[in-house]
């Protein structure tokens, strides 16, 4: 494989340090840029490790300090959203992996199509609050986006050589921690008890979306784009052992579907690597451990979320940036104790409900529309 040079927006989170774990593990990849929003002490290592040639952080007294701590290095420091953008179209790098948490990674993942980047996708908001326009820029600068997630993974595996005949995406969700549970059950749960993911270890806030089935819709809404399929074509299914990333049905209804282990690293190597597929560190599955494979329909009267997400694509324009925005203030209440579980889809559906629609928004109205989200939100707290 031809060398490939990095950058990773988003370095200090669960997809950036496992990035960071791929890359170390493939002699033709090197990091040459880095960006975070604020945990100093992981960036210093990370810098002295890696000895990128720019590191962007979002948050200016982080930089402030980070630059004091790695003034005895050659790695150049940028400070704020300029920071992202510079960092996004640095001239040197091949791929770009946009794994920034929420909305603040929708320009310089647009900006790095616009320099003519590949992406290696992980910050499903992108696609959910501005799934069109950042398609169409792909397609105009001709940028391959590859998908981070292992479901979209998955799917785009599936399809290859076959997207003309897809007739169903069948889209699985281990459920998260409360699978089963009632209503009931769930008033008095606490942001410690949705923490406890039963298969994967990520970071807080999509650790809760899991829990509230907002992160299957948000997939749902990034599916819709990143393949071209109506909301209709997409169904939801619990797999509780996250042994089969997901499935994809064809015009003759033959299924394919992708295996492998609960192991994040897994897809982020393919993202780097398409079209080779090269020897993995990560375990195979073993078919004698897991000799029982289980689907359920999900719960969408408990976990409105997910029934959040296909009401807010179905009427498409700003609505699923208004629901991403007012879900975002409704999680972070969530854990900081201000609001309780089954309050947070509550939230969410209240904020939808004040949204004036616009049908075909720019990226400004888009950024308006996110702002006004959460500004509702944080109103109903």
């Amino acid at each position: 494989m031809e060398q490939k040079n990095i950058a990773i927006l988003g370095s200090t989170g669960s997809i950036g340090t496992q990035t960071i774990e791929v890359v170390n593990q493939i002699e033709n990849l090197s990091v040459s840029v880095l960006a975070a929003n604020k945990n100093v002490n992981l960036l210093e290592q990370q810098i002295r490790q890696l000895r990128p040639a720019l590191c962007a952080v979002y948050d200016e007294s982080a930089y402030r300090d980070l630059k004091t701590r790695v003034a005895d290095t050659d790695t150049r420091l940028v400070c704020g959203m300029d920071g992202l953008l510079e960092a996004a179209i640095f001239p040197d790098t091949d791929t770009v992996v946009t794994s920034m948490m929420g909305s603040v990674g929708l320009r310089p993942t647009l900006a790095a199509i616009r320099a003519g980047k590949t992406i290696a996708l992980a910050n499903k908001e992108t696609l959910v609050t501005a799934g069109q326009l950042v398609m169409e820029e792909a397609k105009k600068y001709g940028v391959a986006i590859l998908p981070v997630d292992s479901e979209h993974s998955a799917i785009f595996q599936c399809l290859e050589g076959n997207k003309e005949y897809l007739q169903k995406i069948l889209l699985t969700a281990s459920g998260g921690p409360f699978f089963g549970k009632t209503k009931e059950e769930l008033t008095s749960v606490t942001a410690k008890d949705a923490l406890k993911h039963p298969n994967w270890s990520m970071g807080s806030k999509i650790t809760i979306d899991s829990a509230t089935l907002m992160n299957k819709g948000l997939e749902v809404l990034e599916a819709k784009w990143l393949f071209g399929a109506e909301l209709e074509q997409i169904e939801v299914l619990v797999h509780r052992q996250s042994i089969i990333h997901s499935m994809v049905q064809f015009t003759d209804n033959s299924i394919l579907a992708q295996l492998g282990t609960a192991d994040m690293k897994l897809p982020i190597q393919l993202a780097l690597t398409y079209p080779k597929r090269l020897p993995s560190c990560s375990e195979a599955v073993d078919f004698t451990k897991w000799n029982q494979l289980t689907f359920a329909k999900p719960d969408v009267d408990t976990f409105r979320c997910l029934a959040l997400a296909f009401e807010a694509g179905n009427a498409g324009g700003t609505m699923p940036c208004v629901m991403n925005g007012a879900n975002e203030i409704a999680v972070d209440a969530f854990l900081k104790g201000n609001i309780a579980f089954l309050e947070i889809a509550e939230l969410v559906e209240a904020v939808m409900k004040q949204n004036h629609l616009i049908a075909v928004p720019s990226l400004e109205e888009i950024f308006k529309a996110d702002k006004w989200a959460r500004e509702t939100a944080r109103n109903f707290i």
